[in-house]
């Protein structure tokens, strides 16, 4: 069986000659993976963003989910975050925690993360494996653990925090996709949201400057937005026809299942942010060059106010909550 450190450098450790001359990322890291940490070269004028995402069997994803799609997700959340700050990925760490040395396994969770780590121009920089199943010992759950770094100008970043009253709040894509695959699995278009959703990162960086206050869609719109309102000692009110939905989503009949979805789902990776109104005719371009629908969906309220979700009578729904690990 392979030692842990013949696993990294077979699967992990990418040679420089797999990085193509002139690439962006070989000016960034003056050392990478094979030493006892990396020293990177942020550029000139810029502010890290770091951020760290921890992924759980049994609880993030299915027991004998398909490795390569792990592999994806598992760096498309934490692309996302990079995406809801205004910043530009660059490096990342993976830490694995695993029952036992699967090279096939490994292989297609390599595949998955670096194909999409290569569109992103992300580097990956360092980490640990372990086994996670101790000796005599049932096998333990996989864990997977990415901390991301990315670079922003300096005073341009994107925060929870900003949003004013008279804003516009603000959602990309569609919302309750990837949970109606948990709720009903077997629709391939919404499985792939689910296992393979894709990160916001080029929309992020063109909103700085735009958004007043921004957050990735990963617990549930309603809880997300709940950030942004009490970071920014505000209220909101949305229409909740506007709130955008695939076909899927649209077409099932039991209603309150249908909102459960469209509020509360998570895993849709989708920014929500809010903009001053003057910015309308800048976002209807940027959703078209983007080729990325930006709907509207509703308004920011002053301190005194609450989030408010509309019916299409006008009538305030009840709101459910969203995903919470320490929830009973």
């Amino acid at each position: 069986m392979p030692s842990e450190f013949e696993l990294i450098r077979k699967y992990f450790e990418r040679a420089p000659r797999e990085i193509r001359p002139g690439d962006r990322r070989t000016r960034r890291v003056a050392l990478g993976i094979g030493d006892d940490a990396a020293l990177l070269r942020p550029s000139a004028g810029m502010e890290l963003a770091v951020s760290t995402d921890l992924l759980l069997e049994g609880t993030h994803f299915r027991a004998g989910a398909d490795a390569r799609k792990l592999g994806h997700k598992a760096l498309a959340v934490n692309l996302s975050d990079m995406a809801a700050m205004g910043a530009a990925p660059r490096w990342a760490t993976l830490a694995l925690a695993l029952p036992a040395a699967n090279e096939a396994w490994l292989a297609g969770f390599a595949g998955g993360f670096f194909a999409l780590a290569d569109r992103f121009g992300v580097e990956l920089i360092g980490g640990d494996t372990t086994r996670a199943t101790p000796q005599g010992a049932e096998p333990g759950a996989i864990v997977i653990c990415i901390t991301i770094l990315g670079e922003v100008p300096r005073s341009l970043a994107l925060f929870r925090a900003g949003a004013q009253p008279g804003d516009d709040i603000w959602v990309s894509g569609e919302l309750g996709g990837a949970a109606l695959a948990l709720t009903q699995p077997g629709n391939a278009a919404m499985e792939k949201r689910l296992e393979e959703p894709e990160p916001r990162v080029e929309l992020g960086e063109r909103l700085r400057g735009l958004a007043s206050a921004a957050i990735d869609v990963s617990d549930g719109f309603a809880q997300d937005l709940g950030h942004i309102l009490e970071r920014s000692g505000a209220g909101a009110v949305v229409e909740y026809a506007s709130l955008p939905r695939p076909a899927e989503v649209k077409n099932i009949a039991d209603e309150n299942l249908q909102a459960g979805l469209v509020l509360c789902g998570g895993d849709d990776y989708e920014l929500v942010f809010a903009a001053p109104q003057a910015r309308r005719g800048e976002l209807a371009a940027l959703s078209a060059e983007l080729k990325l629908p930006l709907s509207r969906v509703g308004a920011i309220q002053g301190a005194d106010a609450r989030l408010q979700v509309l019916d299409g009578q006008g009538k305030p729904m009840r709101v459910g909550h969203g995903f919470d690990h320490f929830a009973p």
